[in-house]
């Protein structure tokens, strides 16, 4: 069996506690050819750490380790341009979420994967979770027919991600919402079908996180000097007539911590986190809760073998860049309807 030979580019804490691990996971069709960090020292210790040959700072080199697919876990500012040039070196490419920071630069990555032939995938691993695949599928053989309203929350009480470059507005675009919200909004759009979007609104806060004596449980940060969102609100309406309340926040005065998505179709409705199919049948309001059968659940695992069988073309990827862009262009959208302002 051919073995897809991958490189790394950026060494940081996405590579390292997810992408690395699950690929030496698949060693049995694929293997970690190189990494590559600005970092010197970061790119030394990662491929010490994990028994990679080579290690370098500049990402072309990387190209040259007779390498057949990359890992693109840079910080968002640089997605587009690494992206497009591993296409254009022939190279396969899984870049981290969101695709980029603007629609014109998912354009030219788009462009880039046509003029090489190759696969772009981009890697919103929420779709990979059982919840997601049983809503789609549960969606697609017309379990609660065409959903047509969606609420979505990702909602973190005080965690503010305090290390990296997280809050660094140039080098990662935003805050809570191109971090983290990204996800549960790209998965809402999958469910939805993907239709196009005519209406967003929007707007964006860090009103929490720029008062003195901060409880984080994500580290510390400078609360003078912030200057990207902790929580983010929006509404958006369809082409289709459907609509999506979403919001999303790093930091927030509620109880807990609250990650969900639920979908409302004329047949019956579904909750994510945990599944539960809701509908009203034979005169009757009738609940199912999901029940899992043992067995280890690793989405970025499953991930990762997608990828892997897409380069090796015995599967298609099931994030598609052009999905992928309108998460971006949404994103770019709730922002600019706040006017990049920060209440």
């Amino acid at each position: 069996m051919k073995k897809l030979r991958i490189g790394i580019i950026g060494a940081g804490g996405i590579a390292q506690s997810r992408h690395i691990p699950v690929l030496m996971k698949l060693s049995e069709s694929a293997s970690i050819t190189a990494i590559c960090d600005v970092n010197e020292d970061t790119a030394q210790l990662a491929a010490k750490k994990f028994g990679i040959s080579s290690a370098f700072t500049d990402y072309k080199e990387v190209f040259n380790e007779k390498t057949d697919a990359v890992v693109i876990c840079t910080p968002n500012k640089f997605h587009a341009e690494i992206t497009a040039a591993a296409l254009e070196a022939g190279l396969h490419v899984l870049c981290e979420k969101p695709m980029a920071m603007t629609e014109e630069e998912c354009r030219k990555m788009i462009e880039a994967r046509d003029r090489s032939g190759k696969v772009l995938a981009i890697a919103y691993h929420y779709r990979f979770m059982k919840e997601a695949q049983a809503a789609k599928k549960l969606i697609s053989e017309n379990e609660i027919g065409t959903p047509f309203a969606a609420r979505a929350r990702a909602m973190r009480r005080r965690k503010v991600p305090g290390w990296g470059v997280f809050t660094n507005k140039e080098l990662q675009g935003g805050g809570s919402l191109i971090d983290y919200g990204c996800h549960l909004l790209d998965l809402s759009l999958w469910l939805l079908g993907n239709p196009a979007e005519t209406e967003v609104s929007g707007t964006a806060y860090n009103t929490l996180s720029k008062m003195p004596d901060q409880v984080n449980l994500w580290g510390s940060f400078d609360h003078q000097s912030f200057d990207v969102d902790d929580h983010v609100t929006a509404y958006i309406k369809f082409a289709n007539g459907a609509s999506l309340l979403f919001e999303t926040s790093w930091s927030a005065n509620i109880e807990r911590d609250d990650e969900s998505l639920s979908l409302s179709g004329q047949h019956g409705g579904i909750d994510l986190f945990p599944l539960r199919l809701n509908q009203s049948k034979y005169g009757m309001l009738l609940n199912t809760h999901s029940e899992w059968l043992p067995g280890e659940e690793d989405y970025a695992l499953t991930q990762a073998r997608n990828f892997i069988n897409s380069c090796l073309g015995s599967e298609e990827f099931m994030v598609k860049a052009e999905e992928a862009m309108q998460t971006t262009r949404i994103i770019d959208a709730i922002y600019s309807s706040s006017k990049r302002e920060l209440y």
